[in-house]
């Protein structure tokens, strides 16, 4: 009875890992065993219950032993170091990663590794900063910051592709450093559970060469541009309403106007409704944080033409697009007094 018993315990162990089912299962399908055993040696005459008693209780003592080890060893390994990985030669695995880049004339190696000794952070995991993350850590760029303080909502997943119906409830930067770890493992990932607040903006925009801002309120949107301007990166702004989306990069430094001397002031309520007021189409928001994301992937490498001075509108629900040219404006609180104007 005791052998047929341990064989059918070995029967259910190798079936778990034959079908890879979760380890709590196969473990609870064991102890279920056992205590049928247990149970039919009590009930039948002349059974032996202390002797499977005492095999429980020196199985319990070993899993126990086992699962304090595995406690023991996890907290003796080294957490995961936020800071930026060393910057150098790349690993056989990443240039075959990034040949499609590497054999574009306007990139080449050089841009590639301009791509890696960049960090970019990007304000909001929402609609926009959702494909914009994908496609930078796709396309290399060695540290990305996404701060955010709101928590995964199934409402999201309609448009916010980074995110998961099993992350649901956990908060939106977790669920974008999983989703970016797992896509590009040679990128360094620095997620911000928190709100930007003006208390700490221009200390975390100063650890990056370029800002996304990828919001939905008008508040962080100036927040994002006054710290900006103050520490000189290039901010590259996005927006979304129903069908249409436009793009922006607003880089003071170099001549071009800052957000606030286009928008000098937020509109009155009601006159710029939210995505949750007024809707928005689903793939919108990939559409134009795909565009945010080239637009930072040439700010980086120097390909190109950067939509610095300009702003492009792209309307989906009629397939087209149009720009249109913006200048500084004199006087802007924020930006009016650098010396390059």
């Amino acid at each position: 009875m005791a052998l047929a018993m341990v064989g059918w315990m070995g029967i259910l162990w190798a079936l778990g890992g034959y079908f890879r089912w979760p380890r709590p299962l196969v473990w609870g399908l064991i102890v279920v065993s056992y205590l049928a055993g247990l149970g039919l040696q009590m009930t039948v005459p002349q059974g032996e219950p202390g002797g499977w008693a005492l095999f429980g209780g020196l199985a319990a003592l070993a899993g126990l032993y086992a699962f304090g080890l595995a406690r023991l060893k996890a907290r003796m390994v080294p957490q995961p170091d936020p800071a930026p990985r060393p910057t150098g030669l790349f690993r056989d695995a990443e240039l075959e990663r990034y040949t499609r880049h590497i054999v574009l004339r306007e990139l080449g190696g050089p841009g590639q590794r301009k791509l890696k000794e960049a960090k970019v952070l990007v304000v909001g995991a929402g609609g926009l900063g959702s494909p914009a993350l994908l496609y930078l850590a796709a396309a290399g760029v060695g540290t990305l910051g996404v701060i955010d303080a709101d928590r995964v909502d199934n409402s999201n997943l309609q448009r916010q592709i980074i995110h998961r119906d099993g992350t649901i409830g956990l908060p939106k930067v977790q669920s974008a450093a999983e989703a970016l770890r797992a896509l590009n493992p040679f990128v360094a990932v620095r997620p911000y559970e928190r709100a930007l607040t003006e208390e700490m903006a221009g200390e975390l925009f100063a650890q990056y060469d370029v800002i996304l801002d990828g919001t939905d309120n008008f508040a962080t949107r100036y927040l994002s541009n006054s710290a900006a301007v103050a520490q000189g990166k290039p901010l590259i702004s996005g927006a979304l309403a129903q069908w249409e989306g436009q793009i922006s990069v607003f880089d003071p430094a170099e001549g071009g106007p800052c957000y606030e001397c286009i928008f000098p002031e937020a509109p009155a309520p009601g006159l710029a409704p939210s995505c949750a007021e007024a809707g928005v189409v689903a793939a919108l928001p990939g559409v134009i944080g795909s565009m945010m994301a080239l637009e930072a992937i040439k700010q980086i490498t120097g390909a190109g033409h950067v939509t610095r001075g300009e702003m492009l509108i792209y309307d989906g629900l009629y397939g087209e697009s149009r720009k249109i040219k913006l200048s500084p404006r004199a006087g802007c609180a924020v930006c009016g007094a650098l010396e390059n104007r």
